[in-house]
């Protein structure tokens, strides 16, 4: 396979989230070949006694989107 060079470092921080997003949404599609690290059902777990508890609140992820790429731009 080609290497294929991308001005990456001249992109904004905004564009750089929204190529991550694409590629990411790319390396997804199909998910059974994709394993997530041991690590993250930890994190999981930790996240969701978290809320189970009440220490933390969810929101959706569109709106975090947005409000992410708000505060970054």
């Amino acid at each position: 396979m080609k290497r294929i060079d991308l001005p990456i470092s001249k992109l904004s921080l905004a564009q750089k989230l929204d190529l991550m997003e694409k590629l990411w949404s790319e390396l997804t599609r199909d998910d059974k070949k994709m394993k997530s690290p041991a690590w993250h059902e930890a994190i999981l777990k930790d996240r969701e006694q978290a809320f189970t508890a009440g220490k933390v609140t969810a929101s959706d992820w569109e709106q975090s989107k947005k409000r992410i790429k708000k505060k970054i731009s």
